[in-house]
């Protein structure tokens, strides 16, 4: 192995290792809370070194919501491939979605805010570019899907973009929603039974009347 080479994968190792540190003190203190330094200290790092590799505490954390995306991306891709009716990918779809929430609920909220906030302006061109890309290729599955269900006549005709985000957007609302309740009322967490209930209602829409 070449010097060029061990380089890249020694600042490949460190930049891991960076939102590994990230990850723990994220999910520990929240986004507000924690800092760079603790980050820093995590990661066994000097605070100037999560500089090189990150703009900003904005964009370390959008680079864990990249994470969470493209493997929302493989996971949805997974369904997409499966041999069995629009419905069912549907059906899937929630499954995946609660899978999601359980692999990391915290940055998955923080994806959201992320979405509606004004974080977007404090990120890199790169960072950016990498936040559109692994969105467009999750959404652009459900859109797929939705697509071939109104091509078959299963699913209402409505612009599949238009039903696609409502189907997101229902999802990052139940979500935030339900998740804000729990922190006011200390009661126990209700998310994954809300999805069940908002997916019943979704396919029911989607499904295009017989008469």
């Amino acid at each position: 192995m070449g010097i060029h080479e061990r380089k890249k994968r020694e600042k490949q190792r460190r930049r891991r290792d960076i939102i590994n540190a990230a990850r723990k003190v994220f999910s520990a203190k929240g986004f507000n809370s924690a800092t760079m330094e603790e980050i820093a200290s995590e990661a066994e790092l000097s605070p100037g070194t999560l500089y090189l590799y990150f703009k900003n505490k904005e964009e370390l954390h959008t680079s864990l919501s990249i994470d969470i995306l493209k493997y929302l991306s493989i996971q949805i891709h997974k369904v997409v491939n499966l041999d069995i009716s629009v419905n069912e990918k549907i059906e899937r779809f929630r499954d995946v979605f609660i899978d999601l929430y359980d692999y990391d609920s915290n940055i998955l909220i923080n994806l959201f805010h992320l979405q509606s906030g004004e974080t977007l302006h404090n990120l890199s061109d790169e960072v950016m570019l990498k936040l559109k890309e692994n969105s467009a290729q999750a959404h652009g599955a459900i859109i797929q899907v939705i697509k071939e269900g109104i091509e078959k006549g299963i699913f209402i005709d409505e612009h599949p973009v238009a039903l696609a985000d409502v189907l997101w957007g229902s999802y990052a609302g139940v979500v935030l929603w339900v998740d804000s309740k729990k922190k006011l009322n200390n009661q126990k967490d209700f998310v994954k039974p809300t999805l069940i209930t908002a997916f019943k209602i979704i396919i029911q829409g989607l499904i295009r009347s017989k008469d």
